[in-house]
C-alpha cells in the first residue's frame, strides 16, 4: 500500500510539473508573434527555405484565421510541400529505373510529368518500359511518341547514350505496340528503328517482325483484293500482281536479314524455312540465288516501302513472279531472341 501511495504521489508530481511546461510552449497568436514569425520567414525565404518553411508552419498552426501575412505563408508552404513531395517521387522513380521495376517507372513517371510535362528523360524511360514488361506496351507507346517529338525538337536524350539510340528504340516500341492490330501502320516505325546505327539494326527479331508486318498487312490485303477482283489475266491484273510482288520482295529482304543475323542454329533454320518457301514461290519454284542473297543482304540498305506502280516495269525485276494468283505472303518467321531494352 505504501509503495502504491508513493507511486501515485510521483505520478501526480510529474503531472503537476508537466502542465506548466506544456503551457509555456503554447504560442499565442498576437501581434508580437505574427511580426516575429513573419519576419523569420521573410528573411529566410530565399537562401534558407527550410528555416522559412518551419516559420510558415508555426505561423499557420498558431494563427488559424486569415490575415495580411497568412496568404503569402500558405502559398510558400504549399510550394515547399509540393517540392519535397516531388523530390521524393523523383527518388522513387530513380530507384525504379535502376531496379528495372517497369510498372513503377510508368506510375511514378506520370506523377512527375504533372509538374514537368516536357521532361524528355521521363518520357523515354516510360516509353521503353514496354520492352521490359509487355503488359505495359500500349501505355509505353504513347510515352514513346511524346518522347520522339521532344527529341526531334532538341530535348535531352538521357538516360540513353545517344539521340539515335533513343529514337531507334522509341520507334521500335511504337511499331511493336501496333503490329498485331495494325501491321501496315507498324512498318514505318520498324523501318525507322533499324535505320539508326544501334543494336536494333543487328537484331534478327526486329526483321522477323518487319517481315510479319509486311505479310499480315499490305500483302494480305492486296492479295485478298486481287483474288476478289481478277479471275482471268489482263493488263490490270498483271499490274496488280507486280505491285504485290514489290511488297513480297520487301518481305523476302527482311527475312534474309533475320536469317543473316541469327546466331542460334534452331532460330536460323526456322527463318530459313519460311524464307525458302517464300523465295521459291516468288521465283518459279526455284531457290537459285537464295544463299547469295542471304550472304550479301547486310551490305545493302534496308529498302523503303515500295511506291505503287502505275504501269508495268519495262525490265524484269531481280526476282521474277510466278504469274497468276499471288501467294498470301502471310507466313511469319519464328521469333528469334527478343530485342532488349537498352541500359
Amino acid at each position: 500500500m505504501k509503495r502504491t501511495i508513493i507511486t501515485t504521489a510521483v505520478a501526480l508530481m510529474l503531472g503537476a510539473i508537466a502542465a506548466p511546461v506544456f503551457a509555456q510552449t503554447t504560442k499565442e497568436c498576437n501581434d508580437e508573434f505574427k511580426s516575429a514569425t513573419y519576419q523569420k520567414w521573410y528573411d529566410n525565404r530565399k537562401d534558407h527555405q527550410d528555416v522559412a518553411a518551419q516559420a510558415a508552419t508555426e505561423y499557420l498552426a498558431t494563427c488559424t484565421t486569415d490575415d495580411q501575412y497568412s496568404a503569402a505563408l500558405r502559398k510558400f508552404k504549399k510550394a515547399w510541400d509540393d517540392m519535397n513531395a516531388a523530390s521524393d517521387v523523383n527518388k522513387q522513380f530513380e530507384a525504379a529505373y535502376k531496379e528495372k521495376k517497369y510498372a513503377d517507372q510508368v506510375r511514378l513517371g506520370k506523377q512527375i510529368l504533372v509538374n514537368d510535362p516536357e521532361n524528355s528523360s521521363i518520357y523515354i524511360v516510360m516509353g521503353l518500359a514496354g520492352l521490359g514488361d509487355a503488359t505495359l506496351l500500349n501505355d509505353s507507346a504513347e510515352s514513346a511518341k511524346k518522347a520522339i517529338s521532344l527529341l526531334e525538337a532538341g530535348k535531352p536524350f538521357a538516360p540513353l547514350a545517344s539521340k539515335d539510340q533513343a529514337l531507334a528504340y522509341l520507334n521500335y516500341v511504337v511499331g511493336k505496340s501496333i503490329i498485331k492490330n495494325s501491321p501496315a501502320d507498324a512498318i514505318p516505325y520498324l523501318l525507322k528503328a533499324v535505320r539508326y546505327e544501334t543494336e536494333l539494326k543487328k537484331n534478327p527479331q526486329v526483321y522477323a517482325e518487319l517481315a510479319g508486318a509486311y505479310g499480315e498487312g499490305p500483302i494480305a490485303k492486296m492479295s485478298e483484293d486481287y483474288k476478289a477482283k481478277y479471275t482471268t489475266e489482263s493488263p490490270e491484273s498483271k499490274l496488280a500482281l507486280a505491285n504485290i510482288n514489290q511488297v513480297i520482295d520487301r518481305q523476302i529482304d527482311a527475312l534474309a536479314r533475320a536469317a543473316a543475323l541469327s546466331t542460334d542454329a534452331a532460330n536460323k533454320k526456322a527463318v530459313m524455312d519460311v524464307l525458302t518457301g517464300l523465295y521459291s514461290d516468288r521465283n518459279n519454284k526455284s531457290t537459285a540465288g537464295l544463299d547469295q542473297l542471304v550472304a550479301s543482304i547486310l551490305s545493302k540498305p534496308v529498302p523503303d516501302l515500295p511506291t505503287p506502280l502505275t504501269s508495268l516495269p519495262a525490265t524484269t525485276p531481280s526476282t521474277s513472279t510466278t504469274g497468276g494468283t499471288p501467294t498470301s505472303g502471310t507466313a511469319q518467321a519464328t521469333p528469334t531472341p527478343g530485342a532488349k531494352k537498352p541500359r
